[in-house]
């Protein structure tokens, strides 16, 4: 399969969006500088720094970005709205092309807002269109029809040719996602690049011809993919367009397949340095994976190491999953190459630990919005404050014009100012105390760590953890002990418990993540990794064992039925994050969770039962049992342990007395 099958394919759909500007060089620059000087007309201007935005896009980004912020702020200083719509589509756009989605996502969604309010249809298609073409970058092909059909069909309404190919290319697109549907993906893409050339329009000539010598390539037609990839890298290149590095890096894979090694260098080398001038990290990611893997083959291991480590880091700012995973796995074959078994395994064990549904998160992350509390009371607070200067301007001027009625009248105004100023004096006492409660509320239902991060954004951004413990605990026949019970003993009892395994996670640094009925959930290694989060998890499973046994020996002593309590742990990359938008929660996702959940609901109750992963970390520091194997989905089958008593040395002490001290250290940085 193609790895960069969908680069391109984006970085079209916005391009026809846009309308293109038909100006080249230093003189065009000039002119359009000119024109914004002598308007007259203030919301002229306003399209005039849009104009200028569009021609900077592909040359300085960096310009293209002021020129839209400038544009947006005297927008709303006129109250200009199609102005502020513009703004905010134009600065969305300049974070697309970087690759941060969350932004450009934020920004377009103010703009359809207001594309909404004023009923124009032009720009609400436009702006569906571009929303619709993140959740397909990230590969959530449903979630982008939610916005492609009614962009399509807004299109439609007012006859917008260039708008129509856009969208008619866009669901091309989603057939290309399946090779069973090329026909019709093609169908699509050629009626698209029908329009464009009889619109004469270069964006989408380039992104069609592109799409539709990928699908050839897929297709083993090098021939005919060739000649669509050297017309779109012709039309790229004349419009200057921003997915020059994807056309590039597509020839590049033609040559590689064909074995010519030398000339896929020279064309991924163009892209990669063009992704650098434009600032696509998603472009660069694609780039230098390329060469790192051609390096790969060709014995070179410096230069293999080089462009695949940029890769990672570049592939795990942008979450860019599916690129992430295919990184891991060449870096297990150049690790394998050197006869680093190791390491080889190590990325052997990152690449299937990564599992595809980490991509649809990173899609789904892009739909969580969240309004903290605290920002609106801030806000109410600003408006409050605006309002007490308006009144008291007004008592001013009332004051004075009453000194000519005389001294009753002043008195009259003196208590009026009096107990106006007692009343903003408890609003404001009230304010302050609603914002204390709710910092406090949120320091209690998020870590800390997330809390600020709320406070101060106003949105936390759900991370990637590479490793992480997690911990699940489940009563054995909790429904019988419930029969057998009232509804009070029951509450008071679970209460007792987790009350008791609230205390334990806190002692030892461990995250609580929720209750679910009588299962307990917790992590370590969250929102802060820290060196002995493993050791503290082992430490954290026992205790809660031991209180567990304590408790039921008293139940059994006083002639109660015993809480038999299961616990199983496993180990692995996760993302973590708040989910909702009213009321906040801390969760965690991922096949680690699943699995962790898998050795709880396998194992014995008053027993923890461990993976086999989290085995191999720990086995140096604790007696563990082999147990046998349980098959876990889209990993396959999984040995499981019973975690023992801690390790013991024995040491010589002063005088020659001996001590039994409890064995202690870290794990190596490459330990996971």
């Amino acid at each position: 399969m193609n790895i960069g099958m969908g680069f391109f394919r984006l970085g079209a759909l916005l391009l026809m969006t846009i309308s293109s500007i038909c100006v080249t060089g230093q003189n065009t620059s000039d002119s359009l500088r000119t024109r914004l000087k002598l308007q007259s007309n203030d919301s002229n201007k306003v399209l005039t720094m849009i104009e200028l935005a569009k021609f900077y896009r592909g040359a300085s980004p960096d310009t293209s970005l002021k020129y839209s912020h400038a544009a947006f702020e005297l927008a709303e200083q006129l109250n200009f709205r199609k102005g502020v719509a513009l703004g905010n589509k134009w600065i969305g756009l300049h974070y697309f092309d970087r690759s941060e989605y969350l932004q450009a996502e934020e920004y377009w969604t103010n703009a359809l807002q207001t594309y909404r309010e004023i009923n124009d249809q032009d720009g609400i298609s436009n702006i569906l269109n571009n929303i619709g073409s993140i959740y397909y970058y990230l590969g959530n092909y449903a979630r982008a029809l939610e916005y492609f059909l009614p962009s399509l069909d807004a299109a439609e309404k007012i006859g917008d040719k260039l708008r129509i190919a856009t969208t008619t290319q866009n669901i091309g697109l989603i057939y290309m996602s399946r090779p069973v549907t090329y026909d019709q993906a093609l169908i699509y893409l050629k009626k698209a690049l029908k329009i464009a050339e009889e619109l004469n329009d270069l964006d989408n000539i380039g992104s069609c011809n592109t799409n539709i010598g990928e699908i050839y390539m897929n297709m083993n037609e090098d021939s005919l993919a060739m000649i669509h990839f050297l017309t779109a890298k012709k039309a790229s290149e004349t419009n200057n367009s921003t997915n020059l590095p994807y056309v590039l890096n597509d020839i590049g894979k033609l040559f590689k397949r064909k074995g010519d090694s030398t000339e896929a260098l020279n064309w991924f080398n163009q892209a990669y340095n063009k992704a650098s001038e434009q600032d696509s990290k998603l472009f660069k990611v694609e780039s230098a994976l390329e060469m790192g893997e051609i390096y790969r083959l060709q014995g070179n291991r410096r230069g293999a190491m080089q462009y695949l480590n940029e890769s990672v880091s570049l592939a795990t700012e942008i979450k860019a999953a599916s690129h992430l995973k295919q990184v891991y796995l060449s870096l297990a074959n150049l690790y394998r190459d050197a006869k680093d078994y190791d390491n080889a395994f190590r990325y052997q064990q990152k690449y299937s630990l990564l599992a595809d549904t980490l991509f649809n998160l990173s899609a789904d992350s892009i739909q969580s919005r969240f309004e903290v509390g605290l920002k609106e009371k801030e806000i109410d607070l600003l408006k409050k404050d605006k309002e007490f200067q308006k009144l008291e301007l007004n008592r001013q001027r009332f004051a004075k014009n009453a000194l000519i009625v005389g001294m009753i009248l002043v008195s009259l105004i003196i208590f009026i100012l009096y107990r106006d100023y007692r009343n903003k004096t408890r609003i404001n006492n009230i304010l302050d105390s609603q914002k204390a409660e709710i910092e406090s509320l949120l320091s209690n239902i998020l870590p800390e760590e997330v809390a600020k991060e709320l406070r101060r954004d106003g949105v936390a951004t759900p991370r990637f953890y590479e490793s992480v413990a997690v911990l699940f605990t489940d009563f054995k026949n909790f429904t019988t002990l419930a029969d057998h019970m009232s509804s009070q003993e029951v509450v008071a009892e679970l209460n007792a418990c987790f009350i008791a395994f609230d205390d334990i996670v806190e002692k030892y640094r461990l995250e609580k993540i929720k209750t679910i009925g009588d299962a307990y959930m917790c992590a370590s290694g969250i929102p802060t990794p820290y060196d002995e989060y493993l050791l503290n998890m082992m430490k954290a499973a026992l205790e809660i064992r031991q209180v567990m046994k304590q408790r039921n020996s008293e139940r059994i002593k006083d002639g109660f039925m015993p809480w038999e309590l299961r616990i199983g742990i496993h180990v692995g990359p996760l993302v973590a994050g708040v989910v909702g938008k009213k009321k906040y929660a801390y969760d965690i996702w991922g096949s680690t969770v699943n699995i962790a959940s898998r050795m709880e609901s396998n194992g014995e109750p008053g027993e923890i039962n461990i993976s086999e992963t989290l085995y191999m970390l720990i086995k140096d520091h604790y007696h563990c049992h082999y147990r046998g194997k349980i098959y876990a989905k889209n990993v396959g089958e999984i040995d499981m342990y019973f975690l023992g008593e801690a390790i013991r040395k024995l040491e010589t002490v002063l005088a020659g007395k001996e001590e039994i001290k409890e064995s202690t250290g870290f794990f190596p940085e490459n330990s996971i």
